[in-house]
């Protein structure tokens, strides 16, 4: 039977527009959940990375407010002018600030250190950057993503995030049920 022009089996309804935008809606969600999953938790958590999220403009317009920052720990002996580094004010502090390193100096002691200037600041910071500081160097960054993983810390991130794994999973048992109930219909419309 032909019902709007959509070739149809004795007993079953005609998909439409609707059903087929809902497919390909339910499919790009899967695929940005996916992606999400793997920029956001799997890449981190391979390589160690921390992540934080940038809070003022110091960093600006590169690293805007709300830009997510994964940041590798890195050999300090290998950090280089130009590179975005995430360090503690103060050393066993939990208070950190991201900048580039804009030169290489040596303290009283010997000891290697950082100076560094936030991309929008007109000032070097003042103090210069042991090694005990430094948390990591920038591996990449997600715009905007950082608010919403504030949110996420403030509220419980693990219970969200399970949340978001039972949806994604139900989706798919219901994909696959849905599939299996649809082949079903075929063998039974084809005997």
């Amino acid at each position: 039977m032909t019902v709007a022009g959509v070739e149809t089996s004795p007993g079953t309804k005609p998909r439409g527009m609707r059903h087929a935008v809902g497919r390909v809606l339910g499919f790009v969600a899967l695929c940005v959940a996916l992606f999400a999953a793997v920029i956001l938790i799997v890449i981190p958590a391979v390589t160690g990375s921390q992540p934080y999220t940038v809070l003022t403009n110091s960093m600006a317009p590169k690293y805007p407010p709300g830009t997510l920052l994964i940041v590798k720990p890195a050999d300090f002996a290998n950090l280089k002018i130009g590179d975005v580094v995430t360090y503690q004010l103060r050393s066993g502090e939990p208070e950190v600030v991201t900048h580039r390193i804009v030169s290489i100096g040596v303290n009283q002691e010997g000891d290697r250190t950082l100076i560094t200037k936030g991309d929008n600041n007109s000032l070097e910071d003042e103090v210069p950057v042991r090694e005990v500081q430094v948390r990591g160097k920038l591996l990449y960054s997600v715009p905007q993503v950082g608010w919403a993983a504030n949110w996420m810390e403030n509220n419980n991130r693990e219970g969200v995030a399970k949340w978001v794994a039972v949806g994604l999973i139900g989706y798919g048992v219901v994909t696959i049920l849905r599939g299996a109930q649809e082949s079903r219909r075929k063998k039974k419309a084809g005997a």
